[in-house]
């Protein structure tokens, strides 16, 4: 099975970052967070990636294709202009980058990778978020319920956080991140049948207001809910809270 990630966006919400490099490649404890991504569908024995390149791909193109030089001790010979990889330090990964375009929506991008897929389900989720989901139980999950289409539905943590007020209203405590009282938000993390990738008509198709709508009418559509840790990196802010769990060791994604 495959996962396919979508990379190509701009980021401009954390533009603090992204005007040197795609926001897939934002590092947290020094890798990017796609290398995070990748480590958690890994974990579940999905070691075949799509990532669909955009803004900046060239970067991450660059990351994967010098990834084992990188993550290894090496013996340059100047004379005979070699290297030697000494102790090759790689992951099980066969990895397809492709060019979806720079300003390609996400259906668009879908569209674009579709001969990679080889008419198998596969999954998928976005660039700049990670989760503790269970990915096994996500697969079980869709193919009991033979839908088109899962989504991993997850209820968000709060923008700001929460105090801890009792009755007498005395501060018993501070919650730093509470989980959002806004009901349940497409998480990413999906897993999806091919077919679905027939009908996308051109790069300005939308997954989430052209695709999924459509599908939901259909009932046609699965949300496999999610109650543990989810966290996007949509702006600084939330980079550095990641940094922070990682630091801290209580990053809960990391399950390798």
């Amino acid at each position: 099975m495959k996962a396919v990630i979508l990379a190509g966006g701009l980021g401009t919400r954390i533009s603090e970052e992204t005007h040197l490099k795609p926001k897939p490649m934002i590092e947290i404890g020094g890798m990017p967070i796609i290398w995070h991504i990748m480590k958690i569908y890994s974990f579940y024995g999905i070691n075949e990636f799509i990532i669909c390149c955009g803004y900046k791909g060239y970067i991450i193109k660059e990351f994967f294709s010098n990834y084992s030089l990188h993550s290894s001790d090496i013996k340059c010979n100047f004379s005979s202009k070699k290297i030697e990889i000494l102790n090759k330090n790689s992951e099980n990964w066969e990895i397809t980058l492709i060019d979806t375009g720079l300003n390609t929506m996400t259906g668009g991008r879908l569209k674009r990778i579709r001969q990679y897929i080889d008419n198998e389900t596969f999954c998928l989720t976005y660039g700049d978020g990670v989760s503790d989901v269970d990915i096994s139980l996500l697969l079980e999950f869709h193919k009991k319920n033979k839908s088109l289409a899962t989504l991993t539905a997850v209820k968000p943590p709060a923008r700001f956080g929460a105090l801890d007020i009792d009755n007498e209203n005395i501060i018993r405590g501070f919650k730093e991140k509470p989980i959002g009282s806004t009901g349940w938000i497409n998480g990413g993390f999906f897993v999806m049948e091919p077919c679905l990738l027939i009908d996308i008509e051109n790069d300005e198709t939308v997954l989430e207001y052209d695709i999924l709508p459509k599908l939901s009418k259909q009932n046609k559509l699965s949300a496999f809910k999610h109650n543990g840790f989810w966290q996007p990196m949509d702006t600084l802010r939330d980079k550095v809270y990641l940094e922070k769990l990682w630091n801290e060791e209580k990053a809960l994604w990391k399950k390798w």
